[in-house]
């Protein structure tokens, strides 16, 4: 399995929102934390010998567990979100998170003998950044950075950097080509994306 690949796998997982401003009470142990469970929970995915269909359900609950799902959602739809109705915005959020475990949920089943570990974490600016490293059979290991914020109320990671990509923009790039395509008609994307992934 290819870097790129494993990329595009874990970007549900880290599409997001931009940096958030401010001071936050949050501390590097909480933002530690919160990534020692998603890695945890992908862990568990990773080596539970379940169906693809059984690995997409799980994908789903950690997403959602572990993700601002509104956010990121509107982050990926970016400055189109401002002009579409609140009715129209959810009912792409819903589709938007469907799309996302089914499309990436399915790579799950690729990563089996793989692993991420947990190495440390510290502040940068207005969030934090959690460092780990990505074990995959018959690769060299490398560096996942996840960014966490608790501008939602409770500590969600907001992005996560590998090797350089930064996964919200990428996701961003994705969801704003399907939307050209479609010629800027959410409800359109939005009927797509319960069907598509």
């Amino acid at each position: 399995m290819k870097r790129r690949e494993f990329i595009a796998a874990l970007s549900a997982l880290s599409v997001a929102v931009i940096a958030p401003t401010g001071a936050l009470a949050l501390s590097d142990a909480q933002a530690k934390s919160l990534v020692d469970n998603v890695v945890r929970d992908i862990n568990k995915v990773i080596s539970s010998g379940k169906s693809v269909s059984g690995m997409i359900k799980d994908f789903e609950r950690i997403f959602v567990k572990y993700g601002d799902v509104p956010i990121i959602a509107r982050s990926a739809l970016g400055a189109d979100a401002r002009r579409v109705s609140k009715s129209q915005l959810n009912a792409y959020t819903k589709a938007f998170q469907g799309y996302m475990s089914r499309k990436y949920g399915r790579r799950f089943e690729e990563f089996i003998g793989g692993r991420i570990e947990v190495k440390g974490a510290r502040r940068v600016k207005s969030f934090h950044e959690v460092k780990t490293t990505a074990y995959l059979k018959g690769q060299s290991p490398f560096a996942v950075d996840f960014l966490v914020s608790d501008k939602s109320g409770k500590p969600r990671f907001f992005d996560m950097i590998i090797e350089g990509i930064s996964l919200r923009l990428t996701e961003k790039e994705e969801i704003g080509a399907m939307l050209d395509k479609r010629k800027g008609n959410i409800d359109l994307l939005t009927k797509d994306l319960k069907k598509a992934g």
